[in-house]
Protein backbone atom coordinates (compact mmCIF):
# COMPACT_ATOMS: atom_id res chain seq x y z
CA UNK A 1 0.00 0.00 0.00
CA UNK A 2 2.81 2.40 0.82
CA UNK A 3 4.44 1.74 -2.55
CA UNK A 4 1.14 2.48 -4.31
CA UNK A 5 0.75 5.77 -2.45
CA UNK A 6 4.32 6.73 -3.28
CA UNK A 7 3.78 5.86 -6.97
CA UNK A 8 0.55 7.87 -7.06
CA UNK A 9 2.21 10.89 -5.45
CA UNK A 10 5.05 10.69 -7.98
CA UNK A 11 2.60 10.60 -10.90
CA UNK A 12 0.72 13.61 -9.50
CA UNK A 13 3.98 15.53 -9.14
CA UNK A 14 5.03 14.75 -12.71
CA UNK A 15 1.61 15.72 -14.05
CA UNK A 16 1.58 19.05 -12.23
CA UNK A 17 5.13 20.02 -13.15
CA UNK A 18 4.26 21.61 -16.54
CA UNK A 19 1.43 23.58 -14.90
CA UNK A 20 3.79 24.93 -12.25
CA UNK A 21 6.25 25.87 -14.97
CA UNK A 22 3.52 27.83 -16.70
CA UNK A 23 2.50 29.61 -13.50
CA UNK A 24 6.09 30.59 -12.76
CA UNK A 25 6.76 31.86 -16.29
CA UNK A 26 8.73 35.13 -16.06
CA UNK A 27 6.77 38.32 -16.58
CA UNK A 28 7.13 40.28 -19.81
CA UNK A 29 9.65 43.14 -19.75
CA UNK A 30 8.31 46.55 -18.78
CA UNK A 31 7.79 48.64 -21.90
CA UNK A 32 7.54 52.43 -21.93
CA UNK A 33 3.91 52.25 -23.07
CA UNK A 34 3.02 49.88 -20.22
CA UNK A 35 4.70 52.14 -17.66
CA UNK A 36 2.70 55.09 -18.98
CA UNK A 37 -0.54 53.11 -18.87
CA UNK A 38 0.03 52.17 -15.23
CA UNK A 39 0.96 55.76 -14.37
CA UNK A 40 -2.29 57.05 -15.90
CA UNK A 41 -4.32 54.41 -14.07
CA UNK A 42 -2.67 55.33 -10.79
CA UNK A 43 -2.95 59.11 -11.17
CA UNK A 44 -5.18 60.97 -8.74
CA UNK A 45 -4.60 64.22 -10.63
CA UNK A 46 -6.78 62.97 -13.48
CA UNK A 47 -9.48 61.94 -11.01
CA UNK A 48 -9.32 65.44 -9.54
CA UNK A 49 -9.75 66.97 -12.99
CA UNK A 50 -12.75 64.69 -13.61
CA UNK A 51 -14.28 65.98 -10.38
CA UNK A 52 -13.66 69.58 -11.46
CA UNK A 53 -15.41 68.94 -14.80
CA UNK A 54 -18.36 67.31 -13.03
CA UNK A 55 -18.61 70.19 -10.53
CA UNK A 56 -18.67 72.85 -13.26
CA UNK A 57 -21.31 71.02 -15.28
CA UNK A 58 -23.52 70.60 -12.24
CA UNK A 59 -23.20 74.32 -11.55
CA UNK A 60 -24.04 75.08 -15.19
CA UNK A 61 -27.44 73.43 -14.69
CA UNK A 62 -28.03 75.24 -11.40
CA UNK A 63 -27.01 78.64 -12.81
CA UNK A 64 -29.58 78.37 -15.59
CA UNK A 65 -32.52 78.20 -13.16
CA UNK A 66 -34.59 80.97 -11.67
CA UNK A 67 -33.66 82.01 -8.10
CA UNK A 68 -35.52 80.25 -5.31
CA UNK A 69 -38.73 82.02 -4.23
CA UNK A 70 -38.60 83.75 -0.85
CA UNK A 71 -41.20 83.13 1.86
CA UNK A 72 -42.02 86.39 3.66
CA UNK A 73 -43.66 86.62 7.10
CA UNK A 74 -44.52 89.84 8.87
CA UNK A 75 -46.66 91.75 11.31
CA UNK A 76 -47.81 95.18 10.12
CA UNK A 77 -49.13 98.15 12.09
CA UNK A 78 -48.91 96.67 15.60
CA UNK A 79 -50.00 99.24 18.26
CA UNK A 80 -47.35 99.95 20.87
CA UNK A 81 -49.24 102.58 22.98
CA UNK A 82 -52.79 103.21 24.13
CA UNK A 83 -55.50 100.77 25.15
CA UNK A 84 -54.78 98.47 22.13
CA UNK A 85 -51.10 98.20 23.00
CA UNK A 86 -49.54 94.98 21.54
CA UNK A 87 -52.93 93.63 20.48
CA UNK A 88 -53.03 91.96 17.06
CA UNK A 89 -56.85 91.90 16.75
CA UNK A 90 -58.32 95.15 18.11
CA UNK A 91 -56.95 97.73 15.68
CA UNK A 92 -58.31 97.49 12.14
CA UNK A 93 -54.90 98.35 10.67
CA UNK A 94 -53.00 95.52 12.38
CA UNK A 95 -52.31 92.65 9.99
CA UNK A 96 -50.46 89.35 10.13
CA UNK A 97 -48.81 88.91 6.74
CA UNK A 98 -47.58 85.88 4.80
CA UNK A 99 -46.31 86.16 1.27
CA UNK A 100 -44.04 84.85 -1.48
CA UNK A 101 -41.56 86.84 -3.55
CA UNK A 102 -40.05 85.55 -6.81
CA UNK A 103 -37.23 87.23 -8.72
CA UNK A 104 -37.52 86.80 -12.49
CA UNK A 105 -34.01 86.82 -13.90
CA UNK A 106 -33.88 87.43 -17.63
CA UNK A 107 -33.44 84.27 -19.69
CA UNK A 108 -30.42 85.75 -21.48
CA UNK A 109 -28.62 86.23 -18.16
CA UNK A 110 -29.44 82.71 -16.99
CA UNK A 111 -28.13 81.25 -20.24
CA UNK A 112 -24.92 83.24 -19.98
CA UNK A 113 -24.39 82.21 -16.36
CA UNK A 114 -24.88 78.58 -17.38
CA UNK A 115 -22.54 79.04 -20.33
CA UNK A 116 -19.89 80.52 -18.04
CA UNK A 117 -19.76 77.29 -16.01
CA UNK A 118 -19.75 75.22 -19.22
CA UNK A 119 -16.63 77.15 -20.25
CA UNK A 120 -15.17 76.31 -16.82
CA UNK A 121 -15.84 72.63 -17.56
CA UNK A 122 -14.10 73.01 -20.94
CA UNK A 123 -11.13 74.60 -19.18
CA UNK A 124 -10.97 71.69 -16.73
CA UNK A 125 -11.00 69.25 -19.66
CA UNK A 126 -8.10 71.14 -21.24
CA UNK A 127 -6.26 71.03 -17.91
CA UNK A 128 -6.94 67.29 -17.76
CA UNK A 129 -5.39 66.85 -21.22
CA UNK A 130 -2.37 68.88 -20.08
CA UNK A 131 -2.11 66.72 -16.96
CA UNK A 132 -2.30 63.54 -19.06
CA UNK A 133 0.48 64.80 -21.34
CA UNK A 134 2.57 65.72 -18.29
CA UNK A 135 2.13 62.27 -16.72
CA UNK A 136 3.07 60.51 -19.95
CA UNK A 137 6.07 62.80 -20.49
CA UNK A 138 7.43 62.56 -16.94
CA UNK A 139 6.86 58.79 -16.85
CA UNK A 140 8.79 58.50 -20.12
CA UNK A 141 11.63 60.62 -18.71
CA UNK A 142 11.78 58.46 -15.57
CA UNK A 143 11.72 55.24 -17.65
CA UNK A 144 14.48 56.53 -19.92
CA UNK A 145 16.56 57.65 -16.92
CA UNK A 146 16.54 54.11 -15.57
CA UNK A 147 17.12 52.55 -19.00
CA UNK A 148 20.22 54.64 -19.73
CA UNK A 149 21.58 54.32 -16.20
CA UNK A 150 21.52 50.57 -16.78
CA UNK A 151 23.08 51.02 -20.24
CA UNK A 152 25.94 53.05 -18.76
CA UNK A 153 26.40 50.45 -16.03
CA UNK A 154 26.57 47.71 -18.68
CA UNK A 155 29.40 49.54 -20.48
CA UNK A 156 31.34 49.89 -17.22
CA UNK A 157 30.74 46.22 -16.30
CA UNK A 158 32.03 45.09 -19.70
CA UNK A 159 35.17 47.18 -19.31
CA UNK A 160 35.66 45.99 -15.72
CA UNK A 161 35.73 42.40 -16.98
CA UNK A 162 38.33 43.26 -19.63
CA UNK A 163 40.55 45.15 -17.17
CA UNK A 164 40.40 42.28 -14.67
CA UNK A 165 41.78 40.02 -17.39
CA UNK A 166 44.54 42.53 -18.08
CA UNK A 167 45.40 42.62 -14.36
CA UNK A 168 45.82 38.84 -14.35
CA UNK A 169 48.07 39.08 -17.40
CA UNK A 170 50.09 41.96 -15.91
CA UNK A 171 50.61 40.15 -12.61
CA UNK A 172 51.67 36.97 -14.46
CA UNK A 173 54.11 38.95 -16.59
CA UNK A 174 55.50 40.67 -13.50
CA UNK A 175 55.99 37.37 -11.70
CA UNK A 176 57.65 35.94 -14.79
CA UNK A 177 60.05 38.86 -15.01
CA UNK A 178 58.60 40.12 -18.30
CA UNK A 179 56.70 43.12 -16.84
CA UNK A 180 57.10 45.78 -14.25
CA UNK A 181 55.24 46.71 -11.10
CA UNK A 182 54.10 50.05 -12.54
CA UNK A 183 51.93 48.20 -15.07
CA UNK A 184 50.28 46.19 -12.30
CA UNK A 185 49.59 49.32 -10.27
CA UNK A 186 48.22 51.14 -13.33
CA UNK A 187 45.86 48.26 -14.09
CA UNK A 188 44.59 48.18 -10.49
CA UNK A 189 44.15 51.95 -10.58
CA UNK A 190 42.08 51.69 -13.76
CA UNK A 191 39.93 48.97 -12.18
CA UNK A 192 39.40 51.09 -9.04
CA UNK A 193 38.25 53.99 -11.21
CA UNK A 194 35.78 51.75 -13.05
CA UNK A 195 34.45 50.35 -9.78
CA UNK A 196 33.91 53.89 -8.52
CA UNK A 197 31.97 54.73 -11.69
CA UNK A 198 29.96 51.52 -11.25
CA UNK A 199 29.11 52.53 -7.69
CA UNK A 200 27.86 55.93 -8.87
CA UNK A 201 25.80 54.32 -11.62
CA UNK A 202 24.27 51.88 -9.12
CA UNK A 203 23.15 54.92 -7.14
CA UNK A 204 21.69 56.45 -10.30
CA UNK A 205 19.82 53.24 -11.07
CA UNK A 206 18.30 53.14 -7.59
CA UNK A 207 17.34 56.81 -7.84
CA UNK A 208 15.88 56.26 -11.31
CA UNK A 209 13.83 53.30 -10.06
CA UNK A 210 12.49 55.46 -7.23
CA UNK A 211 11.62 58.19 -9.74
CA UNK A 212 9.75 55.71 -11.93
CA UNK A 213 7.90 54.31 -8.90
CA UNK A 214 6.69 57.84 -8.12
CA UNK A 215 4.57 57.63 -11.30
CA UNK A 216 3.67 53.96 -11.82
CA UNK A 217 3.87 52.59 -8.27
CA UNK A 218 4.64 48.89 -7.87
CA UNK A 219 6.62 47.23 -10.62
CA UNK A 220 9.11 50.05 -11.21
CA UNK A 221 11.96 47.59 -10.63
CA UNK A 222 10.83 45.11 -13.29
CA UNK A 223 13.27 44.39 -16.15
CA UNK A 224 12.93 46.96 -18.92
CA UNK A 225 12.13 46.21 -22.53
CA UNK A 226 14.05 47.70 -25.44
CA UNK A 227 14.17 51.45 -25.90
CA UNK A 228 11.44 53.15 -27.98
CA UNK A 229 12.11 54.50 -31.47
CA UNK A 230 13.57 57.92 -30.67
CA UNK A 231 14.26 58.75 -34.33
CA UNK A 232 10.73 60.01 -34.98
CA UNK A 233 8.16 62.13 -33.16
CA UNK A 234 4.41 62.52 -33.56
CA UNK A 235 4.69 66.27 -34.20
CA UNK A 236 4.68 67.50 -37.78
CA UNK A 237 7.58 69.94 -37.67
CA UNK A 238 6.46 71.48 -40.98
CA UNK A 239 3.12 72.49 -39.37
CA UNK A 240 4.45 73.26 -35.92
CA UNK A 241 2.55 76.54 -35.46
CA UNK A 242 -0.78 74.89 -36.28
CA UNK A 243 -0.18 71.81 -34.14
CA UNK A 244 1.00 73.77 -31.10
CA UNK A 245 -2.11 75.95 -31.26
CA UNK A 246 -3.93 72.84 -29.98
CA UNK A 247 -1.40 72.09 -27.25
CA UNK A 248 -3.20 71.45 -23.93
CA UNK A 249 -1.47 74.31 -22.13
CA UNK A 250 -2.42 76.71 -24.94
CA UNK A 251 -5.93 75.26 -24.89
CA UNK A 252 -6.17 76.19 -21.21
CA UNK A 253 -5.40 79.82 -22.13
CA UNK A 254 -8.00 79.63 -24.92
CA UNK A 255 -10.66 78.38 -22.52
CA UNK A 256 -9.77 81.12 -20.05
CA UNK A 257 -10.28 83.60 -22.90
CA UNK A 258 -13.70 82.05 -23.57
CA UNK A 259 -14.61 82.42 -19.88
CA UNK A 260 -13.58 86.09 -19.89
CA UNK A 261 -15.57 86.69 -23.08
CA UNK A 262 -18.66 85.08 -21.55
CA UNK A 263 -18.30 87.21 -18.42
CA UNK A 264 -18.12 90.33 -20.62
CA UNK A 265 -21.36 89.33 -22.36
CA UNK A 266 -22.94 88.74 -18.95
CA UNK A 267 -21.84 92.19 -17.79
CA UNK A 268 -23.48 93.63 -20.92
CA UNK A 269 -26.70 91.75 -20.11
CA UNK A 270 -26.62 93.07 -16.53
CA UNK A 271 -27.30 96.56 -17.90
CA UNK A 272 -30.93 95.44 -18.18
CA UNK A 273 -32.63 95.16 -14.79
CA UNK A 274 -34.42 92.08 -13.54
CA UNK A 275 -37.70 92.36 -11.68
CA UNK A 276 -39.36 90.67 -8.71
CA UNK A 277 -43.01 89.85 -8.02
CA UNK A 278 -44.44 89.63 -4.48
CA UNK A 279 -47.84 88.32 -3.43
CA UNK A 280 -48.91 88.58 0.25
CA UNK A 281 -51.98 87.56 2.25
CA UNK A 282 -52.79 89.77 5.25
CA UNK A 283 -55.01 88.67 8.11
CA UNK A 284 -56.65 91.21 10.44
CA UNK A 285 -58.83 90.89 13.51
CA UNK A 286 -62.15 88.93 13.39
CA UNK A 287 -64.16 92.15 12.93
CA UNK A 288 -62.20 93.26 9.88
CA UNK A 289 -61.68 92.05 6.33
CA UNK A 290 -58.55 90.15 5.30
CA UNK A 291 -56.50 91.52 2.41
CA UNK A 292 -54.21 90.54 -0.45
CA UNK A 293 -51.29 92.65 -1.67
CA UNK A 294 -49.39 92.41 -4.96
CA UNK A 295 -46.14 94.24 -5.65
CA UNK A 296 -43.43 94.47 -8.30
CA UNK A 297 -39.83 95.49 -7.62
CA UNK A 298 -37.52 96.85 -10.34
CA UNK A 299 -33.96 98.05 -9.53
CA UNK A 300 -33.29 101.56 -10.77
CA UNK A 301 -29.92 101.70 -12.53
CA UNK A 302 -29.65 105.45 -12.15
CA UNK A 303 -25.83 105.56 -12.30
CA UNK A 304 -24.95 103.12 -15.10
CA UNK A 305 -21.87 105.03 -16.22
CA UNK A 306 -20.19 104.45 -12.84
CA UNK A 307 -21.51 100.98 -12.10
CA UNK A 308 -22.72 98.76 -14.97
CA UNK A 309 -20.56 100.49 -17.60
CA UNK A 310 -17.51 100.24 -15.37
CA UNK A 311 -18.15 96.56 -14.74
CA UNK A 312 -18.51 95.95 -18.48
CA UNK A 313 -15.27 97.80 -19.20
CA UNK A 314 -13.49 95.71 -16.56
CA UNK A 315 -14.73 92.42 -18.07
CA UNK A 316 -13.76 93.53 -21.60
CA UNK A 317 -10.27 94.38 -20.33
CA UNK A 318 -9.98 90.96 -18.70
CA UNK A 319 -11.01 89.31 -21.98
CA UNK A 320 -8.30 91.29 -23.79
CA UNK A 321 -5.79 90.27 -21.10
CA UNK A 322 -6.67 86.58 -21.59
CA UNK A 323 -6.31 86.89 -25.37
CA UNK A 324 -2.90 88.57 -25.07
CA UNK A 325 -1.70 85.93 -22.59
CA UNK A 326 -2.75 83.13 -24.95
CA UNK A 327 -0.94 84.74 -27.89
CA UNK A 328 2.21 85.32 -25.87
CA UNK A 329 2.18 81.77 -24.45
CA UNK A 330 1.78 80.35 -27.97
CA UNK A 331 4.71 82.40 -29.29
CA UNK A 332 6.94 81.35 -26.37
CA UNK A 333 5.92 77.71 -26.75
CA UNK A 334 6.62 77.68 -30.48
CA UNK A 335 10.08 79.13 -29.87
CA UNK A 336 10.90 76.59 -27.14
CA UNK A 337 9.70 73.64 -29.22
CA UNK A 338 11.60 74.78 -32.32
CA UNK A 339 14.78 74.96 -30.21
CA UNK A 340 14.14 71.45 -28.82
CA UNK A 341 13.50 70.07 -32.32
CA UNK A 342 16.77 71.55 -33.56
CA UNK A 343 18.65 70.10 -30.57
CA UNK A 344 16.99 66.69 -31.03
CA UNK A 345 17.89 66.60 -34.74
CA UNK A 346 21.47 67.59 -33.91
CA UNK A 347 21.63 64.80 -31.33
CA UNK A 348 20.49 62.26 -33.92
CA UNK A 349 23.14 63.50 -36.32
CA UNK A 350 25.87 63.21 -33.69
CA UNK A 351 24.70 59.73 -32.68
CA UNK A 352 25.12 58.65 -36.28
CA UNK A 353 28.68 59.98 -36.24
CA UNK A 354 29.45 58.09 -33.03
CA UNK A 355 28.03 54.86 -34.50
CA UNK A 356 29.82 55.22 -37.87
CA UNK A 357 33.17 56.67 -36.83
CA UNK A 358 34.03 57.44 -33.22
CA UNK A 359 33.11 54.14 -31.54
CA UNK A 360 34.59 51.90 -34.29
CA UNK A 361 37.81 53.96 -34.25
CA UNK A 362 38.06 53.72 -30.44
CA UNK A 363 37.56 49.92 -30.62
CA UNK A 364 40.19 49.62 -33.36
CA UNK A 365 42.62 51.61 -31.26
CA UNK A 366 42.06 49.30 -28.28
CA UNK A 367 42.42 46.23 -30.48
CA UNK A 368 45.66 47.58 -31.99
CA UNK A 369 47.04 48.39 -28.54
CA UNK A 370 46.11 44.91 -27.29
CA UNK A 371 47.78 43.28 -30.29
CA UNK A 372 50.92 45.38 -29.77
CA UNK A 373 50.93 44.55 -26.04
CA UNK A 374 50.63 40.81 -26.68
CA UNK A 375 53.41 41.07 -29.27
CA UNK A 376 55.67 42.88 -26.84
CA UNK A 377 55.65 46.10 -28.89
CA UNK A 378 53.68 48.19 -26.34
CA UNK A 379 53.42 48.34 -22.59
CA UNK A 380 50.33 47.91 -20.48
CA UNK A 381 50.04 51.66 -19.87
CA UNK A 382 49.42 52.25 -23.58
CA UNK A 383 46.79 49.52 -23.63
CA UNK A 384 45.03 50.96 -20.58
CA UNK A 385 45.11 54.42 -22.14
CA UNK A 386 43.44 53.06 -25.28
CA UNK A 387 40.95 51.19 -23.13
CA UNK A 388 40.12 54.33 -21.16
CA UNK A 389 39.63 56.27 -24.40
CA UNK A 390 37.19 53.61 -25.64
CA UNK A 391 35.27 53.72 -22.37
CA UNK A 392 35.00 57.50 -22.53
CA UNK A 393 33.81 57.44 -26.14
CA UNK A 394 31.18 54.75 -25.45
CA UNK A 395 29.98 56.50 -22.31
CA UNK A 396 29.75 59.79 -24.23
CA UNK A 397 27.68 58.02 -26.88
CA UNK A 398 25.28 56.60 -24.29
CA UNK A 399 25.08 59.97 -22.52
CA UNK A 400 24.34 61.73 -25.84
CA UNK A 401 21.70 59.14 -26.67
CA UNK A 402 20.10 59.66 -23.25
CA UNK A 403 19.95 63.43 -23.79
CA UNK A 404 18.49 62.91 -27.26
CA UNK A 405 15.94 60.45 -25.86
CA UNK A 406 14.92 62.95 -23.18
CA UNK A 407 14.33 65.57 -25.90
CA UNK A 408 12.35 62.96 -27.85
CA UNK A 409 10.14 62.29 -24.82
CA UNK A 410 9.48 66.00 -24.26
CA UNK A 411 8.59 66.50 -27.93
CA UNK A 412 6.67 63.28 -28.48
CA UNK A 413 4.43 63.80 -25.46
CA UNK A 414 3.71 67.50 -25.86
CA UNK A 415 0.27 66.29 -26.83
CA UNK A 416 -1.26 63.39 -24.86
CA UNK A 417 -1.04 60.00 -26.51
CA UNK A 418 -4.51 58.51 -26.16
CA UNK A 419 -3.62 55.30 -28.00
CA UNK A 420 -3.91 52.47 -25.48
CA UNK A 421 -5.07 54.81 -22.71
CA UNK A 422 -8.56 56.11 -22.00
CA UNK A 423 -9.50 57.96 -18.83
CA UNK A 424 -13.26 58.33 -18.70
CA UNK A 425 -15.67 59.93 -16.28
CA UNK A 426 -18.62 58.03 -14.87
CA UNK A 427 -21.22 59.94 -12.83
CA UNK A 428 -20.05 59.91 -9.25
CA UNK A 429 -16.67 58.32 -9.92
CA UNK A 430 -13.72 58.27 -12.32
CA UNK A 431 -12.32 55.15 -13.93
CA UNK A 432 -9.42 54.38 -16.21
CA UNK A 433 -9.74 51.79 -18.93
CA UNK A 434 -7.29 50.62 -21.50
CA UNK A 435 -7.91 50.29 -25.20
CA UNK A 436 -5.84 48.90 -28.01
CA UNK A 437 -4.69 50.64 -31.11
CA UNK A 438 -6.26 49.35 -34.29
CA UNK A 439 -4.58 49.78 -37.59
Amino acid sequence: MNYRNLLFASLVTLASAPLDAQVQKPAAPLTLAEAQRRAVERSLQLAAQNAAVSASREMAVAAGQLPDPALKLGLDNLPVTGPDQFSVTRDFMTMRRIGVMQEFTREEKRQLRSERFEREADKSLAEKAATLAMIQRDTALAWLERYYAEALAAVIAEQESAVKGEIVAAEGAYRGGRGNQADVIAAHSTLAGLEDRASELNRRMRTATTGLARWMGDGAGEPLAGKPAIDSIRLDTARLDTELAHHPQIAVFSKQEDIASTEARLAQANKKSDWSLEVAYQQRGPLFSNMVSIGVSIPLQWDQKNRQDRELASKLAMAEQARAQREEALRAHIGEVRAMVAEWENGRERLGRYARELIPLAKERTHAALTAYLGGKANLTELLLARRNEIDVRLQAVQLEMETARLWAQLNFLLPDNVGIAHTTVPGRSTTTSTQETK
